[in-house]
């Protein structure tokens, strides 16, 4: 049976306690930031804002400076990894099909150096499915500027051999990661599983989007912990409206699917869970991920201090002229260099296979 995703039209759109041991949960490979910190992924393209985007790089790179806290080096002059972006196909929700040119084109005119992309393989994920086989094609072009990530669709896994197969094609094709992820079911569910189980055998983290209809979770986030807790050794990168309502302690169903205003009156789960668990990052890309930041400016700020190795930069880049607020954080909250330097770039080359 043929597994390759079809692309499709028909497809509905997108609505916006474990136990650990006495050490703690098995560390992941972001134990190898402090040896990759400036090396890695990075080294061949260090000045890419200043590449063209008629292609791929054929010049040299300059070096970057030091990433210390040096009043000399502006944080603009750090590397930035997009660790959440997307190629689609043709147009959907009355905007335009967003093609590998045009998604180069935005980084450079906003100082991004390299970007993961996304691939959709279920059929609810969004309107139109960006397939990882067609991701992996589109991105072909830019090898130094974008990293291509695969899906499965759980439910093909009952095709047993013949889905693993599709699965390390993917891999074998390039892939670095897993993502996003973006199904309806309990993010705990037996099906997903084997996809848990594939990633933790070849090193690939997994970028998830949970809310309200998309790897669904209860207030508290208990499934998820029960997630983080079975599968250690697999790196998830947490994304959307259900995992960034928590970031205060009063959350209510509603605001699985929402974004919550106001002061945060006392620090919820998000806190807790990137404090016990060293294989859960949060994916600030969206609004979900900016309101976080924003509803309270002194909680925002010390959740990217007490966190910056667990936070990584996203836009979620969907079509062209979207408006990408994340891009003001750089400027709008006063973090060490070397604080910013792991949420705009070490963390996710940390996480890469």
């Amino acid at each position: 049976m043929d597994l390759s995703p079809r692309l499709s039209d028909d497809a509905p759109a997108e609505t916006e306690p474990a136990d650990v041991t006495a050490d703690g949960p098995t560390a992941t490979r972001r134990r190898h930031l402090a040896t990759t910190a400036t090396a890695g992924l990075f080294a061949a393209v260090a000045g890419c804002g200043a590449i063209g985007s008629g292609g791929p790089a054929d010049t040299e790179p300059s070096e970057r400076t030091d990433e210390t806290d040096d009043e000399s080096n502006p944080v603009g002059d750090l590397p930035l990894f997009d660790a959440h972006a997307h190629v689609i196909p043709t147009a959907a929700r009355g905007q335009d099909s967003l093609s590998a040119d045009e998604l180069v084109d935005w980084m450079d005119a906003n100082g991004v150096d390299r970007a993961a992309v996304m691939a959709f393989d279920s059929p609810e994920g969004y309107p139109v499915q960006a397939p990882s086989w067609w991701v992996l094609e589109q991105v072909a072009a830019y090898p130094d500027r974008l990293v291509p990530f695969c899906t499965i669709d759980p439910r093909t896994m009952t095709y047993g051999e013949e889905a693993v197969d599709v699965f390390e094609r993917y891999v074998d094709s390039g892939a670095q990661g897993f993502g996003e992820l973006k199904v309806g079911m309990p993010i705990d569910d037996g099906r997903l599983e084997p996809l848990y189980e594939l990633c933790a055998e070849h090193g690939l983290p997994i970028v998830f989007h949970t809310d309200r209809q998309f790897l669904t979770d209860e207030v508290g986030l208990p499934r998820l912990e029960e997630v983080l807790a079975s599968y250690p050794e697999v790196d998830f990168v947490a994304h959307a409206t259900g995992w960034w309502a928590h970031v205060a302690a009063d959350v209510e169903p509603s605001d699985l699917g929402g974004r919550p205003e106001g002061p945060i009156e006392s620090r919820g789960r998000v806190w807790e869970l990137l404090s016990t668990y060293d294989n859960v990052y949060g994916d600030l890309s969206t609004r979900a991920g900016w309101n976080a930041l924003t509803r309270d400016a002194e909680h925002g700020r010390a959740l990217l201090e007490t966190h910056h190795e667990q936070l990584v930069f996203g836009s979620d880049y969907l079509y062209p002229g979207q408006e990408v607020p994340l891009l003001e954080a750089f400027d709008r909250f006063d973090l060490e260099r070397d604080a910013w330097a792991n949420v705009r770039h070490r963390n996710l080359e940390g996480l890469l296979r």
